[in-house]
């Protein structure tokens, strides 16, 4: 099914394993007892995920890259599994106070780190080459957006809202952003965070990680992804818990750009 290169074959042997179709990458994801292997196709995504791995090990928690390969058209990465469970997890879902709290800690974890040295740039301007890049070769899924980000409400085409985006640009706040601080993103042990899925990690706005963590909140704590709905959750208590006041056009701004991605 894989053509897995050697060097990693080595390391796995004949371990069982279980396929992850949690995630929305594209990327098949082979869970073993003690590691990850990720299978993706090469891209600056894939290489940007290695160095931000590298770069942040002994900074906050992220897997430890075991072997990292590249084969014809694919990458290959062997990491450590991360510990604890996914803040999705029914556990964190059903204590929506402390998930918020811990999610708002995490974000604060992330803030404190110097981007001083940081090789990795996520910026406004890298993010909008990389859209008018994805809109010029027709990347852009636009059956996998919002219902309003397209059509008689929304906008005639990711051209179109690319166009929107480059005039109406936000001042950033630059920290080091995760870049898609989504729910299954996060891994929680002992109150402590364990980070994954770091390919479009590096220096970008804070409000680009409060956006799709709190649209990750809504779409969880609506159903969106499981059965269960929690319909008293108020995605609101994030801000609370970030004890700042919401900034809802950079929130669009931010929800919009990944609409292109």
């Amino acid at each position: 099914m894989f053509d897995i290169p050697d060097s990693i074959k080595s390391e796995i042997e004949s371990e069982e394993y279980t396929l992850d179709g949690i995630g929305m990458s594209g990327s098949s994801i082979l869970i073993f007892k003690d590691k990850v292997l990720k299978i993706q196709d090469i891209s600056e995504e894939a290489d940007n995920e290695v160095q931000a791995m590298r770069w942040l090990n002994g900074r906050v928690s992220v897997p430890k890259i075991i072997t990292y390969e590249r084969k014809e058209n694919k990458s290959y990465l062997l990491m450590t599994k991360a510990e604890g469970k996914m803040a999705c997890d029914e556990y964190y879902m059903d204590n929506p106070e402390k998930l918020t709290s811990l999610l708002a800690a995490a974000l604060h974890e992330l803030w404190k780190i110097n981007i001083s040295s940081c090789p990795l740039d996520s910026s406004l301007n890298r993010k909008l080459q990389k859209a008018r890049y994805y809109v010029e070769n027709n990347l852009v899924d636009t059956e996998n957006t919002e219902p309003d980000t397209f059509g008689e409400n929304g906008f005639k085409d990711p051209e179109d809202l690319l166009q929107w985006l480059t005039t109406h640009r936000p001042e950033e706040d630059l920290v080091l952003s995760h870049g898609d601080f989504c729910l299954p993103n996060i891994y929680i042990e002992n109150d402590k965070f364990t980070f994954i899925d770091l390919g479009r990690t590096g220096i970008a706005d804070k409000w680009c990680d409060i956006a799709i963590c709190y649209r990750s909140l809504k779409h969880n704590y609506s159903g969106k992804y499981a059965k269960k709905e929690y319909p008293d959750y108020n995605p609101d208590m994030l801000f609370e818990k970030l004890g700042i006041e919401p900034d809802r056009e950079k929130i669009r701004y931010y929800l919009l750009l990944d609409e292109l991605f």
